[in-house]
């Protein structure tokens, strides 16, 4: 099978090579096609995969290029994993938003509608090339904001693409390990939502419903990444456990003032890394594997830093270091390519699950994966407090999907003006304005 990731000079691209390494079985991928606009980044991430594939019998073969319809054609599986304005676009959405004194994260509030207006353009304009040079590939989505992304491309792909997401699923297997689950994979989550914006209801094993044990005690709670981060005493008022993106939402004013007052942002830390970390690949004699493992463990570590510091959560656990979301995809890819049915969390078209959502709203919820695809569970009915919050951030989407088909500035101010996190339309129409104005990505928009 030939697998294409567009993205290939992404830092996290040597996760899913390494995870395609284990794979032994018949009608594995054979071939992976490594897809960037940045020669350089091409050449630095080709280096760490060889590296990897160094004593492995049958490594899949790896080629690179910057042409994207070479990259697409042949393909079975495309991963799409751009990021458009790389980490420069990233860390200008932070640093704008938060001089407004809103939140700039890149899938959460004005950062994440920033980066959605820059970004459906080229995935609108990749699902549509996909379509025509390989119209049988399945696509799986990486790209933040994963759910908008997704839409935009469900609309010329339908469900032959899927959207996924790590957190549920670590969210998932935090719990399950805090309930002494032997084996994580045992469990039903029940977990529904938007991407970043989901909340885990039950925890069944064996037909047992966990999760209330968990709920009633307060040292349980506060024993994991998301009981530290909410507090035991909100996770009991929810009677639920949140993705830890609603961080954002509920502990609103205290992770802009953290973003604030922190050195720099996400972004401008994840651009200093990452270019030194390219920066390394440029000298020959440079261990390459070596270098970007080193980076890598730091970035995992600092990871939402600012919201657990504002918690007092403390440093991340060890066993919440080792990543996963190139698990989900091989898992996902896996259950398609040999039919080998499984349970998964992905991004899919709604199809009448949510009943407050139409039919063609990406959602965030368990999917039963065969051959044919992502197949969506029926869930019950999310509580008010999250309908609300679910119907107000999918209104945003919708208005971000409008904004970028149609290049209507009004219609993109809307959609930050419409946001819960952005409290004002003042406010909005200075983020667009601040945002066209350091964007070349944006500048679509009049």
């Amino acid at each position: 099978m030939k697998l294409t990731i567009l993205g290939g000079g992404g830092f996290r691209v040597p996760l899913v090579y390494g995870a395609l390494l284990g794979d032994r079985a018949e009608g594995r991928v054979t071939r992976v096609v490594l897809h960037d606009l940045d020669p350089e980044r091409l050449s630095a991430v080709t280096r760490v995969l060889a590296e990897q594939a160094a004593d492995v019998p049958d490594a899949p073969e790896v080629t690179a290029t910057t042409d994207l319809d070479e990259a697409l054609k042949g393909a079975d599986f495309v991963f799409s994993a751009i990021r458009v304005g790389g980490l420069e676009g990233r860390a200008d959405d932070e640093r704008v938003a938060l001089a407004e004194g809103v939140l700039g994260q890149e899938t959460v509030g004005a950062g994440g509608i920033a980066y959605g207006l820059r970004t459906v353009p080229v995935a609108v304009d990749i699902a549509r090339r996909v379509a025509r040079l390989a119209p049988d590939a399945w696509v799986i989505n990486f790209t933040n904001p994963a759910g908008l992304v997704t839409e935009a491309m469900s609309r010329h792909l339908g469900d032959r693409v899927i959207g996924i997401c790590d957190s549920p699923v670590g969210l998932g297997r935090r719990i399950a390990r805090v309930l002494g689950v032997a084996d994580p994979r045992e469990a039903w989550i029940d977990y529904v939502g938007l991407n970043h914006l989901g909340w885990v209801r039950g925890l069944r094993v064996a037909g047992r419903d966990e999760l209330p044990r968990l709920l009633a005690d307060r040292d349980l709670l506060g024993s994991f990444e998301e009981g530290k981060l909410f507090g035991p005493e909100w996770l009991q008022s929810l009677g639920a456990v949140p993705n830890e993106y609603l961080h954002y939402y509920y502990f609103n004013r205290e992770a802009v003032r953290a973003y604030q007052q922190a050195e720099k942002t996400r972004g401008a830390f994840l651009r200093e890394q990452q270019a030194h970390f390219y920066e390394q690949m440029r000298r020959p004699d440079a261990e390459a594997l070596d270098a970007w493992d080193r980076t890598r463990a730091e970035r995992e570590a600092t990871y939402m830093a600012e919201n657990r510091e504002t918690a007092g959560a403390g440093e991340r656990d060890a066993d919440d270091l080792s990543g996963g979301y190139e698990k989900v995809a091989l898992a996902l890819m896996r259950a398609i390519a040999r039919d080998e049915r499984t349970t998964l969390i992905l991004n899919v078209r709604n199809k009448g699950t949510l009943s407050v959502l139409d039919t063609e709203a990406v959602i965030e919820v368990p999917c039963l994966v065969d051959a044919n695809g992502a197949h969506p569970v029926a869930v019950d009915p999310l509580p008010d407090h999250a309908t609300g919050l679910v119907c107000a951030v999918k209104a945003v989407e919708r208005e971000v999907l409008s904004a970028a088909e149609s290049g209507s500035r009004t219609t993109a101010v809307k959609a930050f003006a419409l946001h819960p996190l952005v409290d004002s339309v003042n406010v909005a129409r200075r983020l667009v304005d601040c945002y066209t104005a350091v964007h070349p990505g944006m500048a679509y928009l009049t």
